[in-house]
């Protein structure tokens, strides 16, 4: 659907456009210079008459202007909430990519008919240009299919597997055997006002703005809780490549001074890369555990890309406390448990410190396996994702593993602000998720060559919000 969009022109440029962003057709330039003057809340002069034509060509010149025509012609950061266009918007649309379809096939007729090589060419073109728009709520400016080449399972994928050693990386055990949680006869009517309380941290955290105000979905019995329950901490278990007696043993296999110093004084270029390779190997555990939650492979491809996309680094953020050690304030980084000061050629120094302050305070809330499954699945499981297709669906799903991240930790008789004290980090990874894009983008813009040979992956999961050198800045 993506490329069916792109046969429309930049609304605001008419450079090729990418895709639908901020509710207009427009191409990646356009798209980060309207984020970034939102960002900023920048004010624009224009030292003409405030009536600059705005192209391809002269867009840079009158940032005034190209902002005006931007507001002008629709975009907003709320022009599109929760993806699904309106009736008369998906018309409009269609009837707009017909017409550019349309043209294109005529001109290829046309060249048919003076060369028989081109006219071969020109129908191919056409059958495979004929694909039904029969679904725009699917459209999405999301690279394709990175996420789901990954294999469905460790075993399917062979030697070629990545190890999980990350920048923070993921606690756990990698044996697929687990316990099953206990069964309780738990009254749920007798923890209500806890719950609803809960939930309502949860909607002003903004993430969990869908979550209702009810302990326990009328359609969702207790035996359903218990299985959302297994699916999600089994995912989380067999996804993660060390036990906690693994880290633990590991916790003083330390980077020596000498290396610590070879690092820090290493090119940012290639601090940078390393790190953009721990990722994204991390991303991939992230990716399987996303696929054995029970029910997110129901959802349709569309949503499951944009929910990994949106929320994989908030999860990499909640696996890495278990990498962590508060005795010496280390963080696990390709084998070895590593300080703050050993990612001083990153230039990043705010980014640094707020990661590992993020994981000092995850650790101080002493998380299981099973708390950390679950709420890593209610964070991933965000409704609030702008161009969801099902949000309903996306929502039912949560609601689900939230009521049973609430009853886990009733049964471990945990103190009742220990959910709170989690929901009050949601905002802090936010900050951190919004600061690691903007830190990506500015080395994009002074390394574009070097950010090219990040993996691919890690490209198109945080290539959403920045352009790299394949595509047209402005």
């Amino acid at each position: 659907m993506r490329a069916q969009i792109e046969v429309i022109p930049c609304k605001i440029c008419g450079d090729k456009s990418s895709g639908i962003h901020y509710g207009v057709i427009t191409c990646e330039g356009c798209k980060g210079f309207f984020r970034r003057s939102q960002q900023n809340n920048a004010m624009y002069s224009c030292s003409r008459q405030r009536n600059c034509h705005i192209d391809r060509t002269n867009r840079n010149r009158c940032q005034h202007c190209r902002l005006q025509k931007c507001l002008a012609l629709g975009m907003s950061r709320d022009a599109v909430k929760f993806g699904r266009m309106s009736k008369k918007q998906r018309d409009s649309l269609y009837a707009e990519v017909q017409k550019h379809q349309q043209s294109q096939e005529c001109a290829a007729r046309g060249v048919r008919e003076e060369s028989s090589d081109i006219a071969e060419h020109n129908r191919s073109f056409r059958r495979g240009s004929s694909t039904a728009l029969s679904d725009l709520d699917d459209i999405t400016t999301l690279p394709e299919g990175l996420l789901f080449d990954l294999p469905l399972t460790p075993e399917d994928a062979g030697g070629d597997y990545c190890n999980l050693e990350m920048l923070g990386g993921s606690g756990g055990s990698s044996s697929s055997s687990q316990s099953s949680p206990e069964q309780t006869n738990l009254d749920f009517a007798d923890a209500n006002q806890s719950i609803k309380h809960e939930y309502q941290l949860l909607h002003d955290s903004g993430l969990f703005s869908h979550a209702i105000l009810n302990p326990l979905p009328d359609s969702c019995s207790l035996h359903e809780i218990e299985r959302i329950t297994q699916s999600v901490v089994k995912s989380h278990i067999e996804t993660s490549q060390y036990s906690t007696e693994e880290l633990k043993r590991m916790a003083w296999t330390l980077y020596s001074p000498e290396e610590t110093h070879t690092f820090q004084t290493t090119t940012a270029e290639l601090m940078w890369q390393q790190c953009a390779v721990q990722i994204t190997n991390a991303i991939q555990y992230v990716v399987e555990f996303a696929k054995r939650i029970s029910g997110f492979m129901d959802l349709c491809q569309n949503d499951q890309i944009i929910l990994l996309k949106a929320g994989c680094m908030d999860v990499l953020l909640i696996r890495m406390s278990r990498a962590y050690n508060s005795i010496n304030n280390t963080m696990l980084f390709d084998g070895k448990f590593a300080s703050p000061h050993f990612f001083k050629a990153l230039g990043c120094d705010d980014l640094v410190s707020a990661v590992y302050d993020l994981a000092k305070s995850l650790s101080r809330l002493q998380m299981t396996d099973e708390d950390m499954a679950l709420f890593s699945a209610a964070v991933l499981l965000s409704p609030d994702r702008l161009w969801l297709t099902d949000v309903q669906k996306v929502h039912k799903l949560q609601e689900k593993v939230y009521v049973a991240l609430q009853r886990c930790l009733q049964k471990e008789g945990a103190p009742e602000e220990k959910l709170t004290k989690m929901v009050s980090k949601l905002s802090v990874m936010k900050t951190i998720c919004n600061l690691h894009i903007d830190k990506l983008e500015f080395f994009r813009l002074v390394h574009p060559e070097m950010a090219y040979t990040f993996p691919p992956l890690y490209r198109e999961v945080f290539g959403s919000e920045i352009t790299f050198p394949d595509s047209t800045e402005g």
